[in-house]
C-alpha cells in the first residue's frame, strides 16, 4: 500500500479505543467493518445477488451519523470512514464492501483499494481533479470499469441534458481550487467532457410507475434543477414489503435511515427532478 493510501486509512478511523478496531479477547467484533465480515462469512454473503448483499449491509450503517466533507483533505488521499457518512460515501461504502467481498478482501487495506477503484477517473488517484466529483461522471467511469449497468432506459428514461459548471464557477467553495488556481481550468476541462455525454432520467412524476422494476441494492441518483449541477442526492432501493423504499444518508434526519418510495421521496422535494437508476455488477 503506498504512502496516500496509508495516510487515507489513518485519516478514516474514528478517534476511538485501539482496542475496538478490531476483535475484545472474547473473540466477539468490536468495528463496524468486522461486524459486517463476521456476518457476511456467517451467512454466506458472497453466495447472494450482489444488490442483496448491499442491503445486508447497509443495514450496518443504519443510525450512522451524516456528516458532509470528510473526503476534503490536502494533499488528496482515499478517506473511508465508516462512523461519518454523507449521500455518496454512504453508497460508496456499501458497494466496495459488496466488492471486496467477491473478491476475497478481508482487511480495510482491501476496502480502501475498492473504493479508490471507484472514486476516481479510471481507477487511478492522482490528486484532487481525479476524483470522480460529478455524479454523471461517476455513472458514466463506473459503467465504463464494468462496475454497474444504468438500467433507467430500460424502466423508460427519458433525455437528460447535462450542462455542469458549478465547480468551476464557484472554486470559492472548494478549498483545493482556492488554494491552486490552476485546477480551476482542469476542473473546467473536465466539466465541458461531462457535458457531451448522453444522461437518461426517469422524471419524477413517471418514477412511481417504474418502481415496480427496481431491485434490491440498486443505486439511485437524484437529478437536480439547480443550475450548474447534475445531481444533488444519492442512495439505494431497499424493497420492504413489496415497495421500492429509499435507503440513504439524510441530510434532514442528519443520519442514515430508511425513507419513504423513492417516488414520494423525490415528489418531496421541489428542486428534485427524477432519477438514474444505476445496477451494481457481479464483479469479475
Amino acid at each position: 500500500m503506498n504512502r496516500r493510501h496509508v495516510i487515507g486509512l489513518l485519516l478514516s478511523l474514528p478517534l476511538i479505543p485501539r482496542r475496538s478496531l478490531g476483535f475484545m479477547d472474547d473473540g466477539v467484533p468490536t468495528s463496524r467493518f468486522e461486524r459486517i465480515l463476521q456476518a457476511a462469512r456467517q451467512e454466506h454473503w458472497n453466495t447472494l445477488p450482489i444488490g442483496k448483499r448491499m442491503i445486508n449491509i447497509a443495514t450496518f450503517f443504519m443510525g450512522v451519523p451524516y456528516v458532509g466533507g470528510t473526503l476534503e483533505t490536502q494533499p488528496e488521499v482515499c478517506t473511508v470512514n465508516l462512523e461519518a457518512l454523507d449521500c455518496v460515501t454512504f453508497f460508496e461504502v456499501v458497494l466496495n464492501i459488496a466488492r471486496m467481498i467477491d473478491h476475497h478482501g478481508s482487511t480495510f487495506e482491501d476496502l480502501v483499494n475498492e473504493v479508490t477503484y471507484t472514486r476516481y477517473r479510471q481507477g487511478k488517484l492522482n490528486g484532487y481533479v481525479s476524483r470522480l466529483h460529478y455524479t454523471a461522471e461517476w455513472i458514466a467511469d463506473n459503467i465504463e470499469k464494468n462496475v454497474i449497468h444504468d438500467v433507467t432506459p430500460d424502466m423508460g428514461g427519458e433525455p437528460f441534458p447535462v450542462n455542469v459548471n458549478f465547480m468551476s464557477s464557484h472554486p470559492k467553495f472548494y478549498k483545493p481550487l482556492q488554494d491552486h488556481p490552476e485546477l480551476v481550468e482542469a476542473m473546467a476541462a473536465i466539466e465541458r467532457h461531462i457535458n457531451t455525454i448522453p444522461r437518461t432520467y426517469i422524471p419524477k412524476e413517471k418514477i412511481a410507475d417504474a418502481e415496480h422494476l427496481m431491485q434490491q441494492g440498486d443505486i439511485i441518483a437524484i437529478t437536480t434543477s439547480k443550475a450548474g449541477l447534475d445531481y444533488a442526492h444519492t442512495g439505494l432501493i431497499n424493497r420492504t414489503d413489496g415497495k421500492a423504499r429509499f435507503m440513504h444518508a439524510s441530510t434532514t434526519h442528519k443520519k442514515v435511515v430508511l425513507d419513504d418510495t423513492i417516488g414520494n421521496y423525490v415528489l418531496s422535494v421541489k428542486s428534485h427532478t427524477g432519477i438514474s437508476v444505476l445496477r451494481p455488477v457481479v464483479s469479475a
